[in-house]
């Protein structure tokens, strides 16, 4: 692992740290206690995508959520700045996390699979 690699682990590291506790201040109740799962910054640390937990919004209230993570942005890049005392914070992008949701239902194929071999002994 290279110099610029160590540096965007550990930019991602604290932004996952830090997105959170800056929703966590927010009046919001649809957004502030979502979960941060993941963090992805680009190769020059410029924008940064956040993974989110769905938990238990459906498909219209993600959207709205997104909706609203998208116009606190600019909120949670000064929030980052400040708390780190960085020049400048990386542009964020947001994203349902579903691989929790597909680990189920390999999950659950697996039970399935595991029940049939079961009866046929």
């Amino acid at each position: 692992m290279n110099q610029a690699e160590i540096k965007r682990k550990r930019t991602e590291s604290v932004l996952r740290e830090l997105i959170p506790e800056a929703l966590g201040t927010l009046d919001d109740s649809r957004i502030n206690t979502l979960v941060v799962t993941e963090v992805v910054c680009s190769r020059g640390r410029y924008d940064a995508k956040v993974y989110l937990e769905p938990g238990e919004l459906d498909e219209q209230e993600q959207e709205e959520a997104l909706r609203r993570l998208r116009k606190v942005a600019g909120y949670l890049k000064t929030y980052v700045k400040e708390s780190e005392g960085w020049f400048k914070a990386p542009n964020f992008t947001f994203e349902f996390d579903d691989e929790l949701e597909r680990i189920g239902r390999i999950d659950k194929l697996f039970e399935k699979i595991e029940k049939e071999i079961g009866h046929e002994s």
